[in-house]
């Protein structure tokens, strides 16, 4: 069953009809163009098909990754498909917009972020902001979504580095422990979705799902080292997991609530604490 909101105007099967144009113009197969969206394949298709309708959220990602205008994707506007020029997202506009609005976020929280005050922020108009993200929600999700891939970038540059899975669960405390201003930014963000995945918000569900997505990939990381002999055999990478990202929460919650020269004492304190845990519960011997 979907949860999230679609947009009413156009017929489904015309914005459907407009989709499969942007996919074409992109020169890539449809799993590539969903996966440049962040969107299950199955459901692409089925919204191709014209059995599922695309979510507003969707529609945002498609509208940015295609650099069409949203009033010719949703049939709003019988206009030519690009009637401005959009930049690029990775250097652009909607990057600095997505940006800045992380930025709100972790200092602000989610409710308090406003378009307008997002817009102040690129010094630009609410108009120019809704250009690329139909939607509050939607740039809000955009935000979000962002901030994840981010996390997975640099976690999947830090595992590059290991040579084992024990250096790989090193890499992974030492990226989850609130040292930089881009960390404690991060950090920030997160706290404030727990609060939304408890309400059930859509964006709460995003980042349930993703957080289900990072505990799995430390249960891989402790499967793996059970596998080389760097961990204990009698392991359970589950468990593991499940136990160490708690840790890994509730500590990083103490480094943010602490300001100043004392946050350096209580990130080097989170650190060897989660280090102390990994050797006498993990670590072969």
């Amino acid at each position: 069953m979907e949860t999230d909101d679609v947009i009413e105007g156009a017929p489904a099967a015309d914005t459907a009809a407009r989709v499969r144009e942007v996919i074409a113009d992109a020169g890539v197969s449809q799993r590539e163009f969903a996966r440049r969206v962040v969107m299950d394949p199955s459901k692409l298709s089925r919204s191709l098909s014209g059995t599922r309708r695309f979510t507003a959220a969707e529609l945002a990602r498609i509208t940015d990754e295609g650099r069409v205008d949203a009033g010719w994707l949703l049939g709003t506007r019988p206009l030519a498909k690009e009637t401005a020029p959009v930049a690029d997202v990775q250097g652009g506009r909607p990057l600095q917009i997505v940006r800045e609005t992380v930025r709100l976020i972790a200092e602000h929280g989610f409710h308090a972020v406003r378009v307008a005050d997002i817009a102040r922020a690129c010094a630009t108009s609410s108009a120019a902001i809704h250009y690329h993200f139909p939607g509050r929600a939607e740039l809000l999700e955009a935000a979000v979504r962002w901030c994840m891939d981010e996390d997975t970038a640099r976690r999947a540059a830090r595992l590059a580095e290991a040579d084992d899975a024990a250096a790989e669960l090193r890499q992974l405390i030492a990226l989850q422990t609130p040292r930089t201003a881009q960390q404690r930014r991060q950090w920030a963000v997160w706290l404030d979705l727990w609060a939304e995945a408890a309400r059930s918000t859509g964006v709460g569900r995003l980042h349930s799902e993703y957080y289900r997505q990072w505990r799995e990939t430390v249960a891989d990381v402790v499967r793996r080292g059970v596998g080389q002999g760097v961990f204990r055999a009698d392991v359970d990478p589950r468990a593991a997991a499940l136990t160490l990202t708690a840790l890994i929460d509730g500590l990083a919650t103490h480094v943010l609530s602490v300001s100043g020269p004392s946050s350096d004492s209580a990130a080097d304190a989170m650190h060897a604490a989660l280090t102390t845990h990994v050797t006498h519960t993990i670590l072969a011997d």
